[in-house]
């Protein structure tokens, strides 16, 4: 134990260095409107350079990505089964299918699922 605080101080101290340097070294320090602006053969831009952003679809895409990776973890819980007991693996289970339930009862409530006309 007392061989290890030394290292923890000093890779601390390293990649807090580390994380200050690298800090200062890309911070931009002059912003020049010119350089920031989106470039159109030389003339103004006639409208903004960004495209509208779909909120619906952000969070139709999030609501894929977290039910996903729920699907990957019920997997394993499935293959498990038979090196638990069939009480405590039946109340595992039980309980991450309610959250999964209530997480989607929540979305469905708050309106995540219905697509706007």
């Amino acid at each position: 134990m007392s061989m290890m605080f030394p290292s923890i101080i000093i890779l601390f101290f390293i990649s807090s260095v580390i994380l200050i340097v690298s800090f200062l070294i890309s911070k931009k320090m002059i912003m020049d409107r010119e350089k920031s602006s989106p470039f159109e053969c030389g003339f103004d831009p006639k409208k903004s350079a960004r495209i509208p952003f779909s909120l619906q679809f952000f969070l139709i895409a999030l609501i894929f990505l977290i039910f996903d990776v729920e699907i990957t973890l019920i997997l394993p819980i499935i293959i498990m089964k038979n090196l638990f007991n069939s009480l405590s693996w039946w109340m595992i289970f039980s309980f991450f299918i309610l959250i999964l339930i209530m997480g989607l009862y929540h979305e469905w409530n708050q309106g995540a699922l219905n697509w706007p006309k």
